[in-house]
């Protein structure tokens, strides 16, 4: 698509952003060339504008590992010598536990005892700290039984450290009919970085950052960051804090900020301040399927701008690097409210904290999560969680984010709330010692451990917080859920942020994020960690969840921490953008060659799971 071209005049005679444009990042700067393919077709670039209907007549699937139709050895080995080296075939690191040629008992200690504490499973090439999204066919265990296969696993990893290598695995991967995969640290819920028998383009080592004191585009007029697609949050609070500035960044210390998590809208504790990580993009860096790199900012290549911001990732290209928003340091304060439902012990005096009515309980949890609206409204968030601890006991915890509010002014505006609860019969005082510090803080790498974490949820509309019926309709829906989480092993953890259109300010307000998000107030979740999934695990999931579904109809749910099983998931993760995505992404990949679950156009294909498992990568992908 060409760009707009009175729209990209008005944007330079409105901001002069031709003249004050960054340099590129040093992995943007190098790129595939002609001389680079030469006779070498596999990695030839393609051409959207020249491919019909259906681009592969006749080829029902992508093709696999065991087909004859799959690359020789001789084409993956010149693949590689065009890549320099950059081309892996890794095994599955759990394969050092299972008896065998791989076998490693002193690797496999370290995997079940230390690497949990390390960095290794973010650097590691093949893993999504999901599990059950693979298959689960080489599970980490001391004596797992059977074999270590590779299941989900892809074959080849491009460890892509420039534009040139991405544009190579995506020539390679498209004009051989082989499945592609977008993977940086493997934060994935939704099975969407993995994928049987497929290239993977690993983005985890373009980790450039560059400050740029003034930056000028369109309407913007301030400070911004450029951050290469490998970027983890914690990299980006040390960088916010060598130039005392804030960036809007994954609330979780080694999610990636410029990949999925942005792609998909991005929530964080500034939330409600400062808008979605969606909000903050001013330009992007993009490998489309053609194996092409264009930069997509409001006036060029706009479709992509809209589309990438928000509107799901790993599907219109390979986001190589970010320009985004740069806002003055801001500060945090935190104040944190814990409650506990206990049988009665006998005791004659009330416990601070403890409760023994379920009802005064649950009022009290509906107390909390009411009063935030207010919090909300004056730029803060709330986090939470309901944990189901047996014998008719449960644990709320919570922690109340305002920015830019002092320790004295936290503690008045949280008054009110613990007014009424008192007034419930809840024996909470309003913590006088809340924490305060900036947003940026000094961070170490930590740790990712693989889990198999899978999230049903809803985005809750703010008519719910204002209408009383709404409101009780709500809250017996996070009760009837949570009392049943012992039981069914699960629990309820609750994010609550207002990104209004106008937090998001421009470019943010006219990007692809989700529209519920613009109206919400509850991120709710029901948060599943067992193992094996099932459909009878996922019809009682969906029980559960048609509750939510039921108190906010028109709302929808949050893909990066949404069900890949979701119904209706057209409309519940994208809302009324999902028409235009789609044909944005027709357009843009004819081919179908960026496929990932629930993303725009991926109900034209469909994995045919070995295990199963509705939502395992561990199949085939075919046509539907």
């Amino acid at each position: 698509m060409k760009p707009n071209t009175s729209l990209l005049c008005l944007g330079i005679f409105l901001s002069g952003a031709a003249a004050l444009k960054p340099r590129a990042l040093a992995s943007d700067s190098i790129l595939l060339t002609e001389e680079d393919i030469g006779d070498f077709s596999a990695i030839a670039f393609g051409d959207e504008t020249a491919v019909g209907s259906d681009p592969a007549p006749g080829v029902p699937c992508k093709i696999f590992p065991s087909d004859n139709a799959w690359p020789p050895q001789e084409d993956w080995a010149q693949l590689n010598e065009t890549l320099g080296g950059a081309l892996l075939q890794p095994k599955p690191a759990a394969a050092a536990c299972y008896q065998g040629p791989d076998f490693d008992l002193q690797q496999c200690q370290f995997l079940l005892t230390n690497a949990s504490f390390t960095h290794f499973w973010l650097d590691e090439p093949l893993i999504a700290l999901s599990e059950w999204s693979q298959g689960r066919t080489c599970a980490l265990e001391m004596n797992p039984e059977g074999n270590c296969t590779r299941g989900g696993f892809p074959e080849y990893v491009v460890n892509a450290t420039s534009v040139k290598h991405i544009q190579a695995a995506v020539n390679f991967a498209r004009n051989n009919n082989i499945r592609l995969v977008i993977k940086n640290t493997g934060h994935d819920f939704g099975g969407r970085s993995v994928g049987a028998g497929s290239l993977s383009i690993w983005t985890h080592w373009l980790k450039e950052m560059e400050f740029i004191p003034s930056y000028r585009l369109g309407q913007y007029r301030g400070m911004a960051a450029q951050l290469g697609a490998g970027v983890e949050s914690w990299e980006m609070h040390n960088f916010m804090v060598t130039y005392n500035i804030t960036v809007v960044a994954p609330g979780y210390a080694t999610v990636g900020g410029v990949g999925g998590w942005m792609s998909n809208g991005g929530h964080t504790y500034i939330t409600s301040k400062l808008g979605l990580g969606a909000d903050q993009v001013l330009s992007l860096g993009v490998v489309t399927a053609s194996g092409r790199y264009v930069t997509a900012d409001p006036f060029t290549n706009s479709d992509l701008f809209f589309a990438i911001r928000g509107g799901g990732g790993a599907t219109y290209g390979v986001v190589t690097s970010a320009i985004v928003k740069a806002h003055p340091q801001v500060y945090v304060t935190n104040s944190a409210l814990n409650l506990m439902l206990v049988p009665p012990s006998g005791t004659t005096f009330p416990q601070p904290n403890l409760v023994t009515d379920p009802e005064i309980f649950w009022q009290g949890v509906g107390a909390y999560y009411r009063f935030l609206a207010g919090v909300l409204d004056a730029g803060g968030y709330g986090f939470s969680y309901i944990y189901p601890m047996g014998n008719n006991s449960f644990q709320f915890t919570t922690t109340t984010r305002f920015v830019d509010f002092t320790q004295e002014a936290a503690a008045d505006f949280m008054v009110p709330l613990y007014d009424e609860l008192r007034a419930i019969g809840l024996n909470v005082t309003n913590p006088s010692m809340v924490f305060t510090a900036p947003y940026a803080t000094p961070r170490s790498g930590g740790a990712s451990p693989p889990s198999n974490t899978r999230y049903r949820s809803r985005l809750l509309p703010r008519e719910n917080w204002v209408d009383d019926a709404l409101w009780d309709q709500t809250l017996r829906a996070i009760r009837t859920a949570t009392e049943a989480g012992f039981e069914n092993d699960f629990y309820f953890h609750a994010t609550l942020a207002s990104p209004t259109a106008e937090v998001a300010g421009w470019p943010g307000r006219d990007n692809a994020i989700n529209p519920a998000w613009r109206n919400n107030r509850m991120h709710a979740m029901l948060m599943d960690q067992t193992p094996r999934q099932s459909a009878e695990r996922d019809a009682m999931f969906s029980s559960f969840m048609d509750l939510f579904r039921e108190a906010a109809p028109n709302a929808g749910s949050y893909m990066n921490e949404g069900d890949p099983a979701e119904p209706n998931w057209q409309q519940a993760f994208y809302g009324t953008h999902y028409d235009r995505l789609r044909q944005i992404k027709s357009e843009r990949d004819p081919w179908g060659l960026f496929w990932a679950p629930t993303t725009p156009g991926s109900e034209g294909w469909a994995v045919s799971p070995v295990d199963g498992v509705s939502v395992s990568q561990n199949g085939r992908l075919c046509r539907t």
